[in-house]
Protein backbone atom coordinates (compact mmCIF):
# COMPACT_ATOMS: atom_id res chain seq x y z
CA UNK A 1 0.00 0.00 0.00
CA UNK A 2 2.50 2.53 0.53
CA UNK A 3 4.51 1.37 -2.48
CA UNK A 4 1.41 2.30 -4.50
CA UNK A 5 0.63 5.49 -2.67
CA UNK A 6 4.75 6.91 -3.22
CA UNK A 7 4.56 5.79 -7.06
CA UNK A 8 1.35 7.81 -7.09
CA UNK A 9 2.93 10.49 -5.72
CA UNK A 10 5.85 10.50 -8.00
CA UNK A 11 4.08 10.24 -11.00
CA UNK A 12 1.78 13.46 -9.64
CA UNK A 13 5.05 14.80 -8.96
CA UNK A 14 5.88 14.09 -12.32
CA UNK A 15 2.63 15.56 -14.03
CA UNK A 16 3.08 18.83 -11.84
CA UNK A 17 6.89 19.26 -12.79
CA UNK A 18 5.43 18.60 -16.42
CA UNK A 19 2.71 21.05 -16.30
CA UNK A 20 4.77 23.70 -14.78
CA UNK A 21 7.48 23.20 -17.27
CA UNK A 22 4.94 23.40 -20.29
CA UNK A 23 3.56 26.81 -18.49
CA UNK A 24 6.68 28.48 -18.53
CA UNK A 25 7.14 27.31 -22.13
CA UNK A 26 4.15 28.82 -22.91
CA UNK A 27 4.64 32.03 -20.72
CA UNK A 28 8.16 32.62 -22.66
CA UNK A 29 6.75 32.26 -26.40
CA UNK A 30 4.10 34.45 -25.59
CA UNK A 31 5.74 37.08 -23.49
CA UNK A 32 6.57 38.80 -26.65
CA UNK A 33 5.52 39.47 -30.21
CA UNK A 34 8.99 38.43 -31.66
CA UNK A 35 8.68 34.69 -29.75
CA UNK A 36 5.05 34.28 -31.12
CA UNK A 37 6.27 35.46 -34.73
CA UNK A 38 9.37 33.11 -34.72
CA UNK A 39 7.36 30.32 -33.26
CA UNK A 40 5.34 30.38 -36.27
CA UNK A 41 7.96 30.46 -38.37
CA UNK A 42 9.58 27.43 -36.94
CA UNK A 43 5.84 26.07 -36.66
CA UNK A 44 5.85 26.31 -41.06
CA UNK A 45 8.98 25.19 -41.76
CA UNK A 46 9.96 23.08 -38.96
CA UNK A 47 6.53 20.73 -39.30
CA UNK A 48 4.22 21.57 -42.36
CA UNK A 49 7.62 21.25 -44.74
CA UNK A 50 8.20 17.80 -43.65
CA UNK A 51 4.48 16.88 -44.06
CA UNK A 52 4.80 18.22 -47.26
CA UNK A 53 7.45 16.06 -47.91
CA UNK A 54 6.20 12.78 -46.48
CA UNK A 55 2.78 13.52 -48.32
CA UNK A 56 5.44 14.27 -51.82
CA UNK A 57 7.08 10.66 -50.64
CA UNK A 58 3.89 8.59 -50.47
CA UNK A 59 2.21 10.39 -53.34
CA UNK A 60 5.44 8.84 -55.57
CA UNK A 61 5.76 5.65 -54.07
CA UNK A 62 2.09 5.41 -54.84
CA UNK A 63 2.72 6.17 -58.48
CA UNK A 64 6.03 4.15 -58.97
CA UNK A 65 4.00 1.07 -57.89
CA UNK A 66 0.79 2.30 -60.66
CA UNK A 67 3.68 2.20 -63.22
CA UNK A 68 5.24 -1.04 -62.48
CA UNK A 69 1.95 -3.05 -61.94
CA UNK A 70 0.62 -1.43 -65.28
CA UNK A 71 4.19 -2.50 -66.90
CA UNK A 72 4.03 -6.11 -65.58
CA UNK A 73 0.03 -5.54 -66.53
CA UNK A 74 1.72 -4.90 -70.66
CA UNK A 75 3.95 -8.28 -69.92
CA UNK A 76 0.94 -10.27 -69.27
CA UNK A 77 -0.83 -9.25 -72.43
CA UNK A 78 2.43 -9.88 -74.81
CA UNK A 79 2.81 -13.08 -73.05
CA UNK A 80 -0.73 -14.28 -73.49
CA UNK A 81 -0.17 -12.69 -77.02
CA UNK A 82 2.11 -15.98 -78.01
CA UNK A 83 0.79 -18.64 -75.52
CA UNK A 84 -1.61 -21.47 -77.12
CA UNK A 85 -3.40 -24.48 -76.03
CA UNK A 86 -3.14 -27.84 -78.12
CA UNK A 87 -4.99 -31.06 -76.74
CA UNK A 88 -5.08 -29.14 -73.68
CA UNK A 89 -1.94 -28.38 -73.13
CA UNK A 90 -0.04 -24.85 -72.92
CA UNK A 91 2.26 -24.10 -75.85
CA UNK A 92 5.06 -21.85 -75.31
CA UNK A 93 8.08 -20.56 -77.64
CA UNK A 94 11.33 -21.07 -76.09
CA UNK A 95 12.24 -17.71 -76.96
CA UNK A 96 9.99 -14.44 -75.98
CA UNK A 97 9.92 -11.10 -77.24
CA UNK A 98 11.20 -10.03 -74.48
CA UNK A 99 14.65 -10.37 -73.17
CA UNK A 100 14.70 -10.76 -70.00
CA UNK A 101 12.09 -13.48 -69.82
CA UNK A 102 14.87 -15.33 -71.37
CA UNK A 103 17.79 -14.31 -69.53
CA UNK A 104 18.74 -16.72 -65.99
CA UNK A 105 17.74 -14.77 -62.76
CA UNK A 106 17.64 -11.66 -64.82
CA UNK A 107 14.57 -10.07 -62.12
CA UNK A 108 11.88 -10.34 -64.57
CA UNK A 109 10.43 -13.76 -64.13
CA UNK A 110 6.82 -15.13 -65.44
CA UNK A 111 5.16 -18.24 -64.68
CA UNK A 112 1.70 -20.28 -65.62
CA UNK A 113 0.48 -22.16 -62.59
CA UNK A 114 -2.67 -24.71 -63.30
CA UNK A 115 -5.39 -22.62 -61.58
CA UNK A 116 -7.78 -25.57 -60.64
CA UNK A 117 -4.54 -27.62 -58.90
CA UNK A 118 -3.66 -24.44 -56.91
CA UNK A 119 -7.31 -23.88 -55.39
CA UNK A 120 -7.22 -27.61 -54.07
CA UNK A 121 -5.89 -27.41 -50.43
CA UNK A 122 -3.73 -30.06 -48.75
CA UNK A 123 -4.31 -31.30 -45.75
CA UNK A 124 -2.47 -28.14 -44.01
CA UNK A 125 -5.33 -25.80 -45.49
CA UNK A 126 -3.04 -24.49 -48.06
CA UNK A 127 -1.95 -24.89 -51.91
CA UNK A 128 0.82 -25.42 -53.01
CA UNK A 129 2.25 -23.39 -55.85
CA UNK A 130 5.25 -25.65 -56.96
CA UNK A 131 2.76 -28.40 -58.21
CA UNK A 132 0.13 -26.52 -60.24
CA UNK A 133 3.49 -24.75 -62.78
CA UNK A 134 2.59 -25.70 -65.98
CA UNK A 135 5.17 -23.49 -67.46
CA UNK A 136 7.98 -21.39 -66.21
CA UNK A 137 10.11 -18.54 -68.29
CA UNK A 138 13.77 -19.21 -68.91
CA UNK A 139 14.79 -16.65 -66.45
CA UNK A 140 13.44 -18.80 -63.24
CA UNK A 141 15.70 -21.17 -63.99
CA UNK A 142 17.90 -22.27 -60.44
CA UNK A 143 15.48 -20.41 -58.07
CA UNK A 144 12.77 -21.90 -55.86
CA UNK A 145 9.15 -20.82 -56.63
CA UNK A 146 7.12 -18.90 -53.55
CA UNK A 147 5.28 -21.40 -51.25
CA UNK A 148 1.97 -19.23 -52.14
CA UNK A 149 1.05 -17.65 -55.14
CA UNK A 150 -2.25 -15.14 -55.40
CA UNK A 151 -4.85 -17.22 -57.49
CA UNK A 152 -7.73 -14.45 -58.43
CA UNK A 153 -10.87 -15.41 -59.94
CA UNK A 154 -11.51 -15.85 -63.64
CA UNK A 155 -10.97 -12.72 -65.79
CA UNK A 156 -9.55 -10.74 -62.26
CA UNK A 157 -5.78 -10.00 -61.50
CA UNK A 158 -4.53 -8.98 -58.60
CA UNK A 159 -0.80 -7.00 -57.48
CA UNK A 160 0.84 -7.31 -54.41
CA UNK A 161 4.34 -8.67 -53.09
CA UNK A 162 6.08 -12.13 -52.37
CA UNK A 163 9.26 -13.18 -51.92
CA UNK A 164 11.33 -14.92 -53.80
CA UNK A 165 15.01 -16.03 -53.26
CA UNK A 166 14.60 -14.27 -50.21
CA UNK A 167 14.09 -10.84 -51.50
CA UNK A 168 10.55 -9.01 -51.72
CA UNK A 169 9.56 -8.99 -55.86
CA UNK A 170 6.31 -7.33 -57.00
CA UNK A 171 3.69 -10.38 -58.50
CA UNK A 172 1.35 -9.52 -60.77
CA UNK A 173 -1.14 -12.39 -61.24
CA UNK A 174 -4.10 -12.62 -63.90
CA UNK A 175 -6.55 -15.69 -64.23
CA UNK A 176 -7.37 -16.42 -68.21
CA UNK A 177 -9.55 -19.36 -69.37
CA UNK A 178 -8.14 -21.18 -72.51
CA UNK A 179 -11.37 -23.19 -74.38
CA UNK A 180 -9.82 -26.41 -76.74
CA UNK A 181 -12.11 -28.00 -78.49
CA UNK A 182 -15.02 -26.87 -75.84
CA UNK A 183 -12.83 -28.34 -73.33
CA UNK A 184 -11.93 -25.22 -70.28
CA UNK A 185 -8.52 -24.43 -69.19
CA UNK A 186 -8.21 -22.26 -66.68
CA UNK A 187 -4.24 -20.84 -66.16
CA UNK A 188 -2.77 -18.36 -64.15
CA UNK A 189 -0.47 -16.03 -65.44
CA UNK A 190 2.13 -14.67 -62.80
CA UNK A 191 4.74 -11.87 -63.76
CA UNK A 192 7.45 -11.41 -61.24
CA UNK A 193 9.54 -8.17 -61.06
CA UNK A 194 12.23 -7.49 -58.64
CA UNK A 195 12.00 -4.49 -56.31
CA UNK A 196 15.67 -3.55 -57.02
CA UNK A 197 14.75 -0.85 -59.50
CA UNK A 198 11.93 0.14 -57.71
CA UNK A 199 14.00 0.25 -54.24
CA UNK A 200 16.46 2.14 -55.99
CA UNK A 201 14.62 4.56 -58.16
CA UNK A 202 12.46 5.75 -54.28
CA UNK A 203 15.85 6.04 -52.33
CA UNK A 204 17.05 8.43 -55.02
CA UNK A 205 13.87 10.35 -54.93
CA UNK A 206 13.89 10.30 -51.36
CA UNK A 207 17.24 12.10 -50.78
CA UNK A 208 16.97 14.38 -53.83
CA UNK A 209 13.68 15.66 -52.17
CA UNK A 210 14.93 15.95 -48.24
CA UNK A 211 17.52 17.36 -49.76
CA UNK A 212 16.14 20.05 -51.69
CA UNK A 213 13.59 20.19 -48.36
CA UNK A 214 16.22 20.83 -46.06
CA UNK A 215 17.79 23.85 -48.47
CA UNK A 216 14.53 25.28 -48.77
CA UNK A 217 13.63 24.85 -45.03
CA UNK A 218 17.08 26.84 -44.10
CA UNK A 219 16.38 29.08 -47.21
CA UNK A 220 12.78 30.14 -45.45
CA UNK A 221 14.12 30.11 -42.10
CA UNK A 222 16.94 32.77 -42.68
CA UNK A 223 14.25 34.96 -44.88
CA UNK A 224 11.99 34.42 -42.01
CA UNK A 225 14.23 35.58 -39.55
CA UNK A 226 15.04 38.33 -41.72
CA UNK A 227 11.49 39.15 -42.26
CA UNK A 228 10.91 39.36 -38.81
CA UNK A 229 13.55 41.81 -37.70
CA UNK A 230 12.25 44.15 -40.38
CA UNK A 231 9.14 43.95 -39.43
CA UNK A 232 9.75 44.25 -36.01
CA UNK A 233 12.68 47.08 -36.48
CA UNK A 234 10.50 49.82 -35.62
CA UNK A 235 9.31 48.62 -32.47
CA UNK A 236 12.69 47.85 -31.79
CA UNK A 237 13.72 51.62 -32.27
CA UNK A 238 10.62 52.91 -30.19
CA UNK A 239 11.95 50.47 -27.40
CA UNK A 240 15.41 52.19 -27.61
CA UNK A 241 13.54 56.03 -28.23
CA UNK A 242 11.57 55.19 -25.06
CA UNK A 243 14.71 54.30 -23.11
CA UNK A 244 16.33 57.59 -24.27
CA UNK A 245 13.44 59.30 -22.91
CA UNK A 246 13.14 57.51 -19.61
CA UNK A 247 17.06 57.86 -19.04
CA UNK A 248 16.07 61.89 -19.94
CA UNK A 249 18.11 61.95 -23.12
CA UNK A 250 15.37 63.42 -25.14
CA UNK A 251 12.25 64.55 -24.55
CA UNK A 252 9.98 63.06 -27.19
CA UNK A 253 10.21 60.26 -29.54
CA UNK A 254 11.32 61.32 -32.91
CA UNK A 255 11.79 58.65 -35.62
CA UNK A 256 9.25 57.68 -38.14
CA UNK A 257 7.06 55.15 -37.74
CA UNK A 258 4.60 53.14 -39.54
CA UNK A 259 1.22 54.41 -39.98
CA UNK A 260 0.03 51.47 -37.62
CA UNK A 261 2.50 53.05 -34.75
CA UNK A 262 1.95 56.82 -35.53
CA UNK A 263 -0.86 57.31 -33.50
CA UNK A 264 0.56 55.42 -30.52
CA UNK A 265 3.95 57.71 -30.71
CA UNK A 266 1.77 60.78 -31.03
CA UNK A 267 -0.18 60.25 -28.08
CA UNK A 268 2.95 59.65 -26.03
CA UNK A 269 4.03 62.88 -27.28
CA UNK A 270 1.61 64.42 -26.20
CA UNK A 271 1.55 62.83 -22.87
CA UNK A 272 5.47 63.67 -22.42
CA UNK A 273 4.78 67.45 -23.69
CA UNK A 274 1.44 67.97 -20.81
CA UNK A 275 3.37 66.30 -18.35
CA UNK A 276 6.63 68.44 -18.32
CA UNK A 277 3.92 71.22 -19.08
CA UNK A 278 2.10 70.86 -16.33
CA UNK A 279 4.90 69.93 -13.83
CA UNK A 280 6.91 73.22 -15.21
CA UNK A 281 3.48 75.38 -14.01
CA UNK A 282 3.03 73.45 -10.81
CA UNK A 283 6.99 74.00 -9.50
CA UNK A 284 7.00 77.61 -10.23
CA UNK A 285 3.30 78.27 -8.69
CA UNK A 286 4.79 76.24 -5.41
CA UNK A 287 8.06 78.22 -5.96
CA UNK A 288 5.92 81.68 -5.87
CA UNK A 289 3.39 79.86 -2.97
CA UNK A 290 6.54 79.21 -0.81
CA UNK A 291 8.07 82.57 -1.02
CA UNK A 292 4.62 83.96 -0.38
CA UNK A 293 4.45 82.13 2.82
CA UNK A 294 7.88 82.58 3.99
CA UNK A 295 7.99 85.98 3.40
CA UNK A 296 5.30 86.83 6.12
CA UNK A 297 6.76 84.31 8.50
CA UNK A 298 9.95 85.63 8.34
CA UNK A 299 8.54 89.08 9.49
CA UNK A 300 6.50 87.80 12.13
CA UNK A 301 9.18 85.79 13.67
CA UNK A 302 11.56 88.96 13.36
CA UNK A 303 9.22 90.58 16.17
CA UNK A 304 11.11 91.27 19.35
CA UNK A 305 8.02 90.99 21.52
CA UNK A 306 6.91 87.33 20.54
CA UNK A 307 7.23 84.48 23.14
CA UNK A 308 8.88 81.51 23.56
CA UNK A 309 5.82 79.23 22.64
CA UNK A 310 4.86 81.75 19.62
CA UNK A 311 8.29 81.72 18.09
CA UNK A 312 8.29 77.54 18.34
CA UNK A 313 4.75 77.39 16.97
CA UNK A 314 6.12 79.43 13.83
CA UNK A 315 9.28 77.74 13.59
CA UNK A 316 7.24 74.70 13.29
CA UNK A 317 4.69 75.54 10.89
CA UNK A 318 7.90 76.98 8.52
CA UNK A 319 9.19 73.36 8.89
CA UNK A 320 5.63 72.00 8.19
CA UNK A 321 5.40 74.50 5.08
CA UNK A 322 8.48 73.25 3.92
CA UNK A 323 7.99 69.70 4.34
CA UNK A 324 5.38 69.85 2.64
CA UNK A 325 6.16 71.78 -0.21
CA UNK A 326 9.03 69.66 -1.03
CA UNK A 327 6.61 66.81 -0.71
CA UNK A 328 4.10 68.18 -3.49
CA UNK A 329 7.47 69.50 -5.52
CA UNK A 330 8.61 65.87 -6.25
CA UNK A 331 8.40 64.43 -9.60
CA UNK A 332 7.60 61.47 -8.08
CA UNK A 333 5.71 58.70 -10.49
CA UNK A 334 4.78 61.50 -13.04
CA UNK A 335 8.65 61.53 -13.85
CA UNK A 336 8.52 58.09 -15.39
CA UNK A 337 10.56 58.95 -18.42
CA UNK A 338 12.86 60.94 -16.60
CA UNK A 339 16.27 58.96 -15.96
CA UNK A 340 19.50 60.74 -13.82
CA UNK A 341 22.58 59.27 -13.49
CA UNK A 342 23.83 59.01 -9.81
CA UNK A 343 27.47 59.21 -9.83
CA UNK A 344 27.43 63.09 -10.74
CA UNK A 345 25.04 63.76 -7.98
CA UNK A 346 26.68 61.55 -5.67
CA UNK A 347 30.05 63.04 -6.19
CA UNK A 348 28.54 66.91 -6.05
CA UNK A 349 26.92 65.67 -2.47
CA UNK A 350 30.30 63.74 -1.50
CA UNK A 351 32.31 67.12 -1.98
CA UNK A 352 30.14 69.02 -0.71
CA UNK A 353 29.56 66.96 2.51
CA UNK A 354 33.43 67.02 2.64
CA UNK A 355 34.15 70.73 2.85
CA UNK A 356 31.76 71.18 5.16
CA UNK A 357 32.72 68.68 7.70
CA UNK A 358 36.64 69.24 6.44
CA UNK A 359 37.31 70.09 10.24
CA UNK A 360 36.23 67.15 11.92
CA UNK A 361 37.67 63.60 11.92
CA UNK A 362 34.62 62.25 9.76
CA UNK A 363 34.97 60.32 6.86
CA UNK A 364 32.31 59.79 4.09
CA UNK A 365 33.54 56.45 1.69
CA UNK A 366 31.03 55.93 -1.13
CA UNK A 367 31.06 52.93 -3.63
CA UNK A 368 29.02 52.84 -6.49
CA UNK A 369 28.40 50.78 -9.34
CA UNK A 370 29.18 51.74 -13.25
CA UNK A 371 26.34 53.18 -15.48
CA UNK A 372 23.89 53.03 -12.78
CA UNK A 373 20.61 55.87 -13.53
CA UNK A 374 18.03 56.45 -11.00
CA UNK A 375 14.71 56.26 -12.73
CA UNK A 376 13.29 59.99 -11.29
CA UNK A 377 14.15 63.42 -10.77
CA UNK A 378 17.96 64.49 -10.31
CA UNK A 379 16.17 66.95 -7.58
CA UNK A 380 14.68 64.36 -5.64
CA UNK A 381 17.53 62.01 -6.00
CA UNK A 382 19.55 65.00 -4.43
CA UNK A 383 16.92 65.18 -1.47
CA UNK A 384 16.95 61.54 -0.87
CA UNK A 385 21.04 61.29 -0.99
CA UNK A 386 21.34 64.67 0.88
CA UNK A 387 19.40 63.81 3.70
CA UNK A 388 20.39 60.83 4.40
CA UNK A 389 23.90 61.61 4.33
CA UNK A 390 23.69 64.31 6.50
CA UNK A 391 21.70 62.46 9.46
CA UNK A 392 24.37 60.58 8.75
CA UNK A 393 26.85 62.58 9.43
CA UNK A 394 24.88 63.95 12.46
CA UNK A 395 25.03 60.67 13.81
CA UNK A 396 28.58 59.33 13.20
CA UNK A 397 31.44 58.95 15.41
CA UNK A 398 34.06 59.15 12.37
CA UNK A 399 32.85 57.42 9.64
CA UNK A 400 30.04 57.04 7.38
CA UNK A 401 29.35 54.58 4.31
CA UNK A 402 27.49 55.15 0.97
CA UNK A 403 26.91 51.78 -1.20
CA UNK A 404 24.80 51.92 -4.69
CA UNK A 405 24.47 49.20 -6.92
CA UNK A 406 21.45 46.88 -9.31
CA UNK A 407 20.42 43.96 -7.79
CA UNK A 408 17.96 41.55 -9.23
CA UNK A 409 16.73 44.69 -11.59
CA UNK A 410 16.50 46.56 -8.45
CA UNK A 411 17.90 49.80 -7.20
CA UNK A 412 19.45 49.52 -4.22
CA UNK A 413 20.90 52.44 -1.65
CA UNK A 414 22.84 51.77 1.49
CA UNK A 415 23.79 54.67 3.68
CA UNK A 416 25.45 53.59 7.17
CA UNK A 417 27.11 55.40 9.94
CA UNK A 418 29.20 54.01 13.09
CA UNK A 419 26.61 56.45 15.09
CA UNK A 420 24.31 55.38 18.43
CA UNK A 421 21.81 53.69 15.49
CA UNK A 422 17.86 54.25 15.92
CA UNK A 423 15.95 53.35 18.94
CA UNK A 424 13.27 50.50 17.73
CA UNK A 425 10.17 53.09 18.62
CA UNK A 426 11.90 55.75 16.33
CA UNK A 427 12.67 53.50 14.12
CA UNK A 428 8.97 52.09 13.88
CA UNK A 429 7.81 56.33 13.87
CA UNK A 430 9.81 56.59 10.85
CA UNK A 431 8.94 54.03 8.87
CA UNK A 432 5.21 54.25 9.69
CA UNK A 433 2.62 56.14 7.12
CA UNK A 434 1.18 58.98 7.85
CA UNK A 435 3.09 59.73 11.02
CA UNK A 436 3.14 63.52 11.46
CA UNK A 437 6.49 65.25 11.00
CA UNK A 438 6.65 66.77 14.23
CA UNK A 439 6.78 63.45 15.82
CA UNK A 440 10.46 62.96 15.36
CA UNK A 441 12.90 63.37 17.89
CA UNK A 442 15.94 65.87 16.74
CA UNK A 443 17.96 65.07 14.53
CA UNK A 444 15.58 62.64 12.68
CA UNK A 445 13.21 65.46 12.18
CA UNK A 446 11.79 66.49 8.46
CA UNK A 447 14.16 65.27 6.48
CA UNK A 448 13.45 61.75 6.88
CA UNK A 449 9.89 62.48 6.47
CA UNK A 450 11.12 63.87 3.05
CA UNK A 451 13.38 60.64 2.21
CA UNK A 452 9.78 58.66 3.16
CA UNK A 453 7.37 60.49 1.16
CA UNK A 454 9.63 60.72 -1.96
CA UNK A 455 10.80 56.89 -1.59
CA UNK A 456 6.87 55.97 -1.27
CA UNK A 457 6.42 58.19 -4.34
CA UNK A 458 8.83 55.89 -6.33
CA UNK A 459 7.04 53.05 -5.49
CA UNK A 460 10.15 51.86 -3.46
CA UNK A 461 10.83 50.61 0.13
CA UNK A 462 12.72 52.46 3.08
CA UNK A 463 13.85 49.85 5.59
CA UNK A 464 16.55 50.98 8.83
CA UNK A 465 18.29 48.34 10.59
CA UNK A 466 21.89 48.01 12.95
CA UNK A 467 24.38 48.60 10.75
CA UNK A 468 27.93 46.88 10.87
CA UNK A 469 29.18 49.42 11.68
CA UNK A 470 27.92 49.71 14.31
CA UNK A 471 25.84 52.73 13.73
CA UNK A 472 22.15 53.20 11.44
CA UNK A 473 22.07 51.09 8.29
CA UNK A 474 18.92 52.77 6.24
CA UNK A 475 18.20 50.47 2.71
CA UNK A 476 16.44 52.04 0.09
CA UNK A 477 15.15 49.53 -2.83
CA UNK A 478 13.61 51.21 -6.04
CA UNK A 479 12.21 49.38 -8.95
CA UNK A 480 14.61 49.26 -11.87
CA UNK A 481 12.86 47.91 -14.96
Amino acid sequence: MNTNQSANQTSNASKHSAGQFFSRCYQVFTASLKARLLTSAIFVVLIVLPIIGITLNQAFEAQLKNAIKKELTAYSYSILAVAEVDANQLLMPEQLLENQFNVIQSGLYALFSDYQANNKLDLNGESKASEGVVWRSSSLLGLELPEQLAQPKLAENSFALVELDNQAHFIFSITINFADNLQDLPLTLHIIRSQQEYLASLQEFKQTLWLWLAVLMLLLLVSQVLWLLWTLKPLKVLKQELADVEQGRTDELKAQYPSELQQVTGQVNTLLATEQSQRKRYRNALSDLAHSLKTPLAVIQSQSDLSTNAKEQLSTINQMIEHQLKRAQSAGQSSWHLGTEIAPVLTKLANTFKKLHATSAKQLLTELGDGLIFKGDEADLMEILGNLIDNAFKAANSQVNVSIFIKQRYLEIHVEDDGPGIDQDQKTLILERGTRVDTYKQGHGIGLAIVRDLVDSYQGELDIARSSLGGAHFMLTFPNY
